[in-house]
């Protein structure tokens, strides 16, 4: 129950967003309005929202009652249910202690919640208070069946009801009164007195009292309505200063001698209900609705007239898809503008200033047909209740679509007062009010009407236009823009631009008369001022490329300049100077603002015209121009150009990479492929200074290469090879150009021996082979001791003498020979390891240890010499069974299915064995020895590799329990098992 009143959203956003647009298609007001106003109001948040009360686990709900915040529910037989909504985790629950079958009829719940009356089917009424637990009964009501009651609400407190009228389905209405306090001895009841005042007819027999309402006026005044199913009953009377205590018997005592005042309609449904709006809490309704056979009968109270309370009085008729006889309508609520009418299946929203059906939500049918509507006027939310659910309706700035039927109707002083704080519907009536001034032709009210909407400022001034109201247009611009704030920039650009255009539209008219007539001149310095106004500076700047436009496009090149200089705008002073060749003052305007964006923009141009000063100012701005930014445009021109731009080109890289230590890669690629076509001569000294490792290099070693393998340059390639650890291909280019290159590239690969060896073996093939020099040959023994003899001889041709190598040949021999005794000397120490290895088995075979009788195994504590275990040097012992179980989950896979197999076998072999035991034939008896003796070998073996496997070390000494020093104590798929046999 602590969350009986959480909101539990069920919402139609989706119904409500397109009501909304559909509010907006209905007031439509004849003008275009902007973006901002369409976007205002598609984001308001819609009157009715609906939710939902989580009441799923309760029983049946038969009646529902609401008021002050206090919630009275029935359910089920003989539960009630009390709910303080400033409290809603504390609800009430209480029987009623009835045992016949009887049915609560309907709950009355007075205006401040402390008084409840429980109408019974069986012509009985309970009384509850909200400070009492207990349900007491009411015998003088007895016999009456409880239909409508009529509170007092200026006598009524918490533990009295003061005098309140009654009425009954027989058309019988009574005065009453409870008190919640204990009486005397004599009288325990809380009905103070019970007793007819007045009876209600139709048609000459007696009708139900459908409703009852009491309210007091001016002077002591006293208004009572009294509905039945066809008539709504008016009776109006004075009470005497000091008498209210008194009741209302005189109320209707004074219209004994006239037939009260009521109000009659032709159909019947069985029932009506009458419903009142209240602006505040305990203050008098201001209107009412009565929903009835032929429709709903709403209007104002006016408690001033002296015939009757009623005015304003219209009556909504029931549409089409209103069916007595599937869908009749159950109940009504009222609120400002709009009452609700409850059907079985959904609820209608209906505007009363113009009869529209502004709202209509249908419910699931899970949830069964609606049964009754409620208005809390104390909190203003409406309460929706079926057998299974409760619903609760927000109503939220209700007034909002108000000012839409006033402005309608041409109010617009009242439609302006009710959209005050809604600037986007103030503005949907200000565009009505101008346009129904421009109708009437008040033209400079329309204009100022007009600059105070967001309407399109060139639909209103061509309006005026071609009205030819120069006046009234030049007043709405200025209005306008004089009521803008700074921060509305789209609005002042969108007057500033529309200025402009009107400026030079007048400038060329003139222009096209006479160019030095003083209205020519005048205007242009007219003009000028609003283009240097530091009030729209701001503005002009953010849209200068607009103004630019339409200068050009009005051919106002003197105005252009002038706007260009006033905007600081250096990109378009530079783009004049480069249109008319003075690429100087260009590169100056450059230079003096340094902007690199304008570098980067114009560098091409003035490159391909003075290149010199465009370095140097590029080199004067050093590190804040990205020389990548400045490639594309180098590129170009380096390709095309002449000689003067190519060495200017290498003279800003070098300045990048030499001077800035510029390590982007595509700047090094870049002066790369520049020496390469053009600076041969720096590019070895560039690729050697640049590093010897990967790391260390800020160009592309593939593109270098190419670049290099492409102009020839071996040496060059070389060194990107070495760079590139391809020792082998720099040994095979470096054996084009020197042999002493090739020697220093061999010598690279310090930890690879084997690729030194492969290396060295290139050169001295090319140096035999090639260059058929024997000295040179043998110097590359000396050279690199992995070499010998043996590796170079089969590069010699045949016919060379053995003289030249006489003495390589007797050094590798000496080098074998010294070998071959380190080997001998090595298998000496094998053999004598190898023979006390021996020894050790031979002497652990013998090793033995006592159990005693008394040992227990070490993993399952019984006694050990029970069954057959084993017993390692650590000391712990282990039966056969309990090893096989400690060991099996720390194997791997491969050895647990060894083991099964293994045991598999083992208990094949012992199943044989038992056969072999039954005495064989004589015949076979030769066979049957042989067969055992080699089962019993067989069975030996399979038990050795079981040892293997599970005896090869202690389980909680040897490794395995190292290994599995990281996994849990309980397996993870095993632990809820394991948890939920310790509870």
């Amino acid at each position: 129950m602590a969350s009986i009143l959480d909101e539990y959203e069920d919402s139609q956003n989706t119904r409500q967003s397109a009501q909304q647009r559909s509010r907006l298609a209905a007031a439509n007001i004849g003008i275009t309005h902007s973006g901002f106003v369409n976007v205002r109001l598609e984001e308001e948040k819609p009157i009715f929202t609906k939710q939902r009360i989580d009441f799923s686990h309760l029983e049946k709900i038969n009646h529902f009652a609401v008021c002050n915040n206090q919630l009275c529910m029935s359910l089920g037989k003989d539960t009630l249910l009390r709910i303080d909504l400033a409290k809603p985790d504390q609800p009430n629950q209480m029987e009623m202690g009835r045992k016949d079958d009887c049915k609560v009829h309907k709950l009355f719940l007075d205006p401040s919640g402390s008084h409840l009356l429980i109408s019974l089917s069986s012509s009985e009424c309970l009384y509850l208070n909200r400070n009492t637990q207990k349900v007491r009964s009411l015998s003088r009501w007895r016999g009456h069946l409880i239909e409508s009651v009529g509170w007092n609400k200026l006598l009524g407190t918490e533990t009295n009801t003061g005098p309140i009228l009654v009425g009954t389905s027989q058309g019988a209405i009574f005065e009453a009164e409870i008190s919640a306090t204990e009486g005397s001895l004599f009288n325990t009841n809380p009905d103070q007195y019970f007793r007819q005042v007045h009876s209600l007819e139709e048609d000459g027999r007696p009708a139900p009292v459908c409703c009852l309402e009491v309210e007091r006026g001016l002077e002591n005044k006293v208004f009572i309505i009294a509905t039945t199913r066809k008539r709504l009953f008016q009776f109006v009377g004075k009470v005497a200063e000091g008498s209210e205590q008194q009741g209302y018997s005189s109320i209707f005592s004074q219209n004994q001698d006239l037939l009260p005042s009521f109000q009659e309609f032709p159909v019947n449904m069985g029932y009506s209900e009458i419903t009142f709006y209240t602006s505040k809490l305990r203050s008098s309704p201001k209107a009412f609705a009565w929903m009835m056979g032929n429709g709903v009968l709403y209007g104002q109270l006016d408690y001033v007239r002296p015939d009757s309370l009623l005015s304003d009085v219209q009556v909504w008729e029931y549409t089409s898809d209103i069916d007595f006889e599937l869908n009749k309508p159950i109940s009504i609520v009222l609120t400002q503008f709009h009452f609700l009418l409850l059907l079985p299946d959904r609820v209608k929203a209906v505007c009363t200033l113009n009869g529209q059906v502004v709202h209509e939500d249908v419910f699931p049918d899970k949830f069964g047909p609606l049964k009754k509507m409620i208005k809390d006027p104390a909190g203003g939310l409406v309460w929706i209740y079926t057998e299974r659910a409760v619903f609760r309706y927000h109503i939220q700035r209700e007034a909002r679509d108000v000012w839409q039927m006033y402005m309608s109707t041409g109010k617009f002083d009242l439609a302006k007062e009710y959209c005050r704080d809604r600037p986007e519907c103030m503005d949907m009536v200000l565009a009505r009010e101008a346009e129904h001034c421009f109708q009437n032709k008040r033209y400079l009210e329309s204009a100022k009407c007009y600059a105070l909407t967001q309407n399109y400022f060139e639909e209103i001034a061509l309006k005026f236009i071609e009205a030819k109201q120069e006046d009234a247009l030049k007043e709405f611009l200025l209005k306008k823009l004089n009521n803008l704030k700074p921060g509305e920039r789209t609005q002042i650009t969108l007057l500033v631009t529309w200025l402009t255009e009107l400026y030079l539209n007048r400038l060329g008219q003139l222009e096209s008369d006479d160019r030095t007539a003083p209205v020519f001149l005048e205007t242009r310095g007219e003009f000028r001022v609003f283009l240097g106004s530091a009030k729209h500076k701001e503005c002009l700047f953010n849209n200068r490329t607009t103004i630019y436009d339409l200068l050009a496009s009005h051919g106002n090149v003197d105005d252009m300049v002038y706007f260009s200089v006033v905007m600081q705008d250096y990109e378009r002073v530079i783009s004049h100077h480069c249109q008319h060749d003075d690429y100087g003052a260009a590169l100056d305007v450059l230079s003096k603002h340094c902007d690199e964006k304008l570098f980067y923009k114009f560098s091409p141009v003035l490159m391909q015209h003075i290149p010199k000063k465009v370095v140097d100012a590029w080199i004067q701005m050093g590190k804040r121009l990205d020389p990548k930014k400045l490639i594309p445009a180098l590129m170009n021109y380096s390709q095309m150009g002449s000689t003067q731009q190519i060495k200017e080109t290498i003279r800003y890289m070098e300045f990048c990479v030499y001077q800035l230590t510029v390590t982007e890669e595509a700047i090094h690629n870049y002066l790369l492929s520049l020496y390469a076509k053009y600076k041969p001569e720096s590019l070895l000294w560039y690729l050697e200074q640049a590093g010897t490792h990967a790391s260390d290099i800020h160009y592309d070693l593939k593109y270098a290469l190419r670049l290099c393998a492409e102009h020839g340059y071996l040496e060059a390639c070389v060194l990107v090879y070495k760079i590139m650890e391809l020792y082998e291909e720099a040994v095979d280019l470096a054996l084009q150009v020197d042999v002493d290159l090739a020697k220093s590239c061999a010598d690279l690969p310090e930890d690879d021996e084997e690729l030194r060896k492969k290396l060295w073996l290139k050169i001295a093939r090319h140096v035999v082979q090639e260059e058929k020099d024997v000295k040179k040959a043998m110097n590359c023994l000396s050279s690199c001791n992995l070499l010998k003899i043996e590796d170079i001889l089969p590069f010699f041709p045949d016919f060379v003498t053995i003289d030249h190598f006489k003495e390589a040949i007797c050094g590798s021999l000496a080098e074998y020979n010294h070998h071959i005794e380190e080997l001998k000397q090595e298998m000496e120490e094998a053999t004598e390891s190898a023979k006390r290895i021996r020894e050790d088995i031979q002497e652990m075979r013998n090793k033995y240890g006592v159990v005693e009788s008394q040992e227990k195994c070490a993993a399952c504590d019984f006694p050990l010499l029970n069954r057959p275990f084993y017993l390692f040097l650590c000391g712990h012992m282990f039966h056969y069974d309990c090893l096989i179980q400690e060991v099996t989950p720390h194997l791997s896979t491969f050895k647990q299915n060894r083991l099964e197999d293994l045991q598999k076998k083992l208990a094949a072999t012992a199943q044989a064995s038992k056969s072999r035991h039954r005495p064989p034939p004589k015949e076979e008896s030769d066979t049957a020895s042989l067969g055992k003796a080699s089962t019993g070998t067989s069975r030996e073996t399979i038990k050795s590799d079981i040892d293997d496997v599970i005896a090869s070390e202690c389980v909680y000494c040897g490794e395995l329990m190292i290994k599995s020093i990281d996994k849990p104590f309980i397996d993870p798929q095993k632990f809820e098992e394991e948890k939920a046999s310790w509870l």
